[in-house]
Order: C-alpha cells, then structure tokens, then sequence
C-alpha cells in the first residue's frame, strides 16, 4: 500500500491508540531495549556460527528456536539498532546468488515441487523467506519457477511481493523474498465467522490495487486464491505465487483452461474456454471478497467442473446465449442445466453483503458470468465501495490514520503478550 498499520491499535490501551480518522504518533513501547537487543544477537551470532547453509540442520533446531523466541514475525525485518550493529559480523561484502549469503531458521510449509523456509540475510540482517526448488536430474528446472523469475523480476509495486535473489546449485533452485508474517487464509482461520468489514476493504483495496498493477503490465496471476495472498503485521496484502501467471500476448492467444483452483475458477474456465483475459482474475478476487465478509468459501465445489457449475447456477442463474453470447459453444456447456431452479441472488446467499453500502454491487460487477460484463480491477478502484477510505490511498506515498480494526480473535494478541518490549510503531 505504501502505508503502515500500528499493531498498537489493536490494542486501544495503548497510548498511540487512535479511533479511525485520528492521527496516530509513536508508541513509547515501540523501542526494544538494549539488554533484549543484546541477548537477541548474541543468540544469532551463536546462530551463525552453525547454521551457515540455508538448508535446515537437526543439531540448529535449538538454537532456531531460541532466536524465533525472540523476533518479531514480520515482513522487512531488520536489526536497526547502531550501537550494536557493528558487534555483529554483517557482512555486506557478501555477494547475492550466493548460499552462504542467507541462513535458515526454521520450515514454513512444503509443497508440490518447492519447500518455503524462514531465513535471514548475512548481508543486512533482513528477514526472508526461502523457496527452495529442487531440480530433477532429468527435466530440470521446473517451467512454473522459470515462468514465476521472468515476470518477478520485473514486477515492482507495494502490492505485489518482491523477489531479492535468486540463488542457483546443481541441486535446488532457491527464490529470496521479503517475509511476510501470514496469508489471507491462515489470517481468515484465526477469525472465523468472516473479518472485519473495515479491513476486508482495505484487503480488497489493496489486491484490485495489484491486480491493476499487474493487469496494466499485460501480465494474468491465474491462481489467486487466499493462500497465494500474503498480508504483514503491518496490514500489508501482496499477491504472490506467479508459477502460473503468464504474459497477456497481444492479439490474444489460447490459454489451457485448467488454471485457477477449482473454487476460485470462473464458470468460462469451467466450461472449457481457452481465450480469457484480465476478467480470469476478477472473478477469483470476488470470491475472496465475499469469503473475508461471509467467513467460508462461494463455491466449495467437492470433486469435479460439473459440480462447481452447478453451485455457480444456483446462485446467478444458468447462462444463455442472449445473457452470454457463445456460451452454448464452449465444450463443457450442456443443455439440462436449464432445468435447474430459479437464481437465488448474491444478498439472499450472503448476507453480509447487503448490510455493508456497496458491497454488493461491486460483488455482483466482478462475479458476472459474460467475462467481459466483469468490471475491471482499475475501474472497481473508483467504486463507491471504497469511498469511506481517503483519496490518498490510491497513490503510494504513506498516508498516517489508516489502520486495521480488531478482529472477534485478535491474530497478533499472543505475540504481544509475550513481546511488551518490542511494539511496532509504525502506523498504516
């Protein structure tokens, strides 16, 4: 965004706590002390000593722990403290796309050909996140992690996740990105029930902003979905994930249809169409409009296309061909979805949308059948929807008194509790 959040105002006894629309200063709380700080490098410089790959080690695991006690989840986390800075050995000498240069403090999840870790910087003391990739000896390097390298490293905006390094071995490929604390679906789990309405617009405001970004930049995410949104501990949301983005060519191409999870896929996706535009990622983005107010997915289809059509027909109706021309056309369309029932409508399913002003007409611009009846991500940017938020959250220099309200279960409460010396007092 460009801005940040102060995580004291989720806690209005603080003293930098400000009701929405005052000014926000800095908390006096927000300085760690000298003794922690002390402690917190000399468990690093420990640390550092062992754990000089970025792969993990069983016999690190101890002191791993002792230094994750110790700091703070956040994105751009950095030891700012000069009068201690120059008792660690940071060495800014050391080159990027080097191992050596980076040490692994503990696994974040593991997937289907790559495996995140939580790191640090050995050059600045930055926190980041590790993706390492390994490489079959036959095939190589996989074309997801050279399609997602090719588009990131030339994708610079406050809302989309920055790539610092990339580090290449006979046996990994390994991606350096900034560390973000969460993402939208670990962020949704600890508040079950649906967020917040204030902060599922400055959410949805921040993932249209990238999706302008990006869309501007005749590039297509293709997989949006809660987990490829990643969100700081200062309320910053990022689109990450590009493995399987591609680059909108002009005049349009065929793109394979089996893009998008299953849930957050468009019904012209379902229904077998390969020519598809920047409308392909507007209707995932309303899904996850409607799941951060409602709290659960649209369209948790179970199995197969056939079901998650019909769960799409049951809430906007069955398309035709004077609704969306050429619809009858696309491989997968069939003829007796006619006999389902009559629409029931986006407020009459969800029915958080009708007690929020705009919510449920910019829902029902982005979940429309035709692809091309869909709003764009630029043109729901100057919806009503975001008329509450200041002007000046459509350009990036910071704007102060912008800030997440607490949710029902407050995501960073724990953290607090344990960390009085170490608040935040950056404001958003």
């Amino acid at each position: 965004m460009g801005q940040e959040l102060c995580s004291n105002a989720l806690q209005p006894g603080c003293s930098c706590y400000r009701p929405e629309g005052g000014d926000a200063r800095s908390c006096p709380r927000s300085q760690p002390g000298a003794v922690d700080s002390a402690v917190e490098l000399t468990e690093l410089r420990r640390a550092s000593r062992s754990m000089t790959s970025l792969y993990p080690k069983e016999s690190h695991a101890s002191q791993a722990r002792k230094l994750r006690s110790k700091r703070p989840r956040s994105n751009s986390d950095s030891f700012q403290e000069k009068d201690l800075e120059q008792s660690f050995p940071w060495r800014k000498s050391l080159p990027f796309g080097a191992a050596s240069s980076y040490l692994n403090l503990e696994k974040l999840g593991e997937g289907t050909y790559a495996t995140v870790y939580k790191g640090i910087s050995r050059i600045n003391g930055q926190l980041v996140a590790l993706k390492v990739i390994s490489m079959n000896t036959e095939e190589g390097v996989p074309f997801t992690a050279i399609r997602e390298a090719s588009l990131l490293k030339g994708l610079k905006h406050a809302n989309i996740v920055l790539l610092h390094d990339i580090i290449h071995t006979k046996e990994t490929l390994t991606f350096v990105f900034e560390y973000m604390h969460t993402d939208l679906a670990q962020y949704m789990s600890q508040h079950p029930g649906g967020l917040h309405p204030h902060n599922v617009r400055l959410f949805m405001f921040q993932l249209l902003r990238g999706l302008a970004y990006i869309h501007h930049q005749h590039i297509l995410h293709r997989d949006l979905k809660p987990q490829n949104l990643l969100i700081s501990y200062l309320g910053e949301l990022k689109l990450a994930d590009f493995g399987l983005a591609r680059a909108k060519s002009i005049p349009s191409q065929t793109y394979s249809s089996e893009v998008v999870t299953l849930w957050y896929r468009p019904p012209d996706a379902l229904l077998g169409a390969t020519e598809y535009s920047s409308d392909l990622d507007i209707w995932g983005a309303g899904c996850i409009f409607i799941e951060m107010l409602q709290g659960q997915p649209l369209f948790p289809g179970v199995s197969d296309i056939l079901e998650q059509l019909e769960k799409i027909w049951e809430v906007l109706g069955v398309p035709t061909e004077d609704t969306w021309p050429g619809v009858s056309k696309l491989p997968n369309y069939n003829p007796e979805w006619f006999l389902l029932s009559k629409p029931q409508g986006l407020q009459v399913v969800w029915n958080r949308l009708g007690k929020i002003p705009g919510a449920e007409d910019l829902a029902s611009r982005m979940l429309r059948g035709f692809p091309r009846d869909r709003v764009s991500a630029q043109e729901a940017l100057a919806h009503d929807y975001f008329n509450v938020l200041p002007a000046e959250l459509h350009q990036l220099p910071d704007v102060p008194g912008v800030r997440l309200k607490p949710e029902i279960c407050n995501l960073f409460a724990s953290y607090q509790r344990s960390h009085h010396s170490a608040r935040f007092s950056k404001c958003w």
